[in-house]
């Protein structure tokens, strides 16, 4: 089977523009409608596989719903009668890759990150709204229109519908590699907060020129992106504000439920941290980190005397013990009682305990707005867990 110059009678293969596992990419002029097209044609060794087939014809249905300026347009699908060649015609994006781009130029500038992330971020909101997750987002996926600047999502070519029945086997592994959430890379379901950790990846790679963990095989990967904390942007990088590194390292959370609710909350995040401001969602994460905090100086406190862990110190060094002493018994400090009951409650709850405080403790954290209460409360927790 040779590849077609021609397909469905219509769209006249030009030159290649990319390919793929699955499928090779073909800009194509639309003789009917005059004008420039692309033209994925299913790979030829797989045109024989049924699985692979409906996987296709799936990604046309499931792409082909999606109408968004931040989204490549899918505008036919089928099988070319004479080649037997399946094929999907879409949106020609006249303009380079990011891939393209971070070749060019190692790394991007803030502004330029935030752009391009938003930009896709608008993209991904509405497709997971209508039900459908990307599975494949990475640089290469991320076309810049050179007329508009807008960045557009292309190739949902391993996307399905959030409902209908999984296609791929428990295990299998689609896509890159590097931009694969811990879940995908494990054989779990993708879902929306996949697609935002793949992009989070992105984004980190755009500011710092590197990927987020560096692996040789999947399994390595699998494990780092477990047991690894992810190093902080501004360690490769000093025009990032921290509070941009927080936006971008918060789509980079193990647990897919510590990451953005949404991805516009991720475009707001990011385009809040560039200007060195952060959102609810941003505070919400610091005051997780300062809730963990707490929990690990309540349980230390809390800890006897005699359970802390020490070293043993030499036979020679080793003295007797001096005989223990009755201690009178110790008054329960009112403080520590409120810190404790802290520790059990859920975030959404700290606005109600900073309520339940006394007038002198409160006066840091009951005023202004939401954000304003959520800043005082972790101001409070750090100045009581010195």
């Amino acid at each position: 089977m040779t590849t077609p110059t021609e397909v469905a009678g219509r769209y006249k293969l030009e030159n290649r523009l990319g390919a793929g596992g699955m499928s090779t990419v073909f800009r194509a002029q639309d003789t009917v409608l005059e004008r420039a097209v692309a033209v994925k044609l299913l790979a030829e060794h797989l045109a024989q596989d049924d699985d692979f087939v409906a996987r296709f014809r799936r990604e046309a249905l499931a792409a082909a719903r999606l109408q968004h300026p931040n989204i490549v347009q899918v505008f036919d699908s089928g099988q070319d009668q004479e080649s037997g060649r399946h094929y999907i015609v879409m949106e020609y994006v006249d303009g380079p890759s990011c891939a393209d781009l971070l070749r060019q130029h190692r790394m991007f500038d803030t502004e330029d990150t935030v752009r391009i992330v938003r930009d896709a971020c608008q993209g991904l909101d509405y497709a997971h709204r209508a039900g459908v997750i990307h599975r494949d987002v990475k640089p290469g996926n991320l076309l810049v229109s050179n007329e508009t600047g807008t960045t557009k999502l292309a190739d949902f070519g391993i996307a399905k519908a959030a409902e209908q029945t999984r296609i791929t086997q428990v295990g299998a592994v689609l896509g890159t590699a590097a931009y694969l959430s811990p879940e995908q890379a494990t054989g779990e379901e993708a879902g929306p907060a996949s697609d935002i950790y793949s992009l989070g990846v992105c984004a980190y790679q755009f500011l710092t020129g590197r990927l987020p963990h560096e692996y040789g095989s999947l399994t390595e990967l699998a494990l780092k992106q477990q047991q690894e904390r992810v190093a902080p942007i501004t360690t490769y990088r000093d025009d990032v504000t921290p509070e941009l590194d927080q936006a971008v390292r918060l789509c980079l959370e193990r647990d897919p439920a510590h990451r953005y609710a949404n991805a516009l909350d991720m475009a707001g995040a990011l385009e809040a941290g560039v200007r060195g401001d952060t959102t609810a969602a941003t505070e919400l994460m610091a005051l997780t980190d300062a809730t963990s905090k707490l929990d690990t100086t309540a349980a230390t406190r809390a800890l006897p005397a005699e359970r802390a862990p020490r070293r043993a110190a030499p036979a020679a060094e080793r003295r007797p013990a001096p005989p223990r002493r009755e201690r009178p018994p110790r008054k329960r400090n009112p403080l520590r009682a409120i810190v404790l009951a802290f520790i059990v409650l859920l975030a959404g709850a700290a606005i109600a305990l900073a309520l339940s405080l006394s007038s002198s403790n409160r006066q840091d954290i009951n005023n202004g707005n939401v954000n304003d209460q959520v800043k005082g409360l972790i101001q409070y927790i750090n100045k009581h867990t010195q």
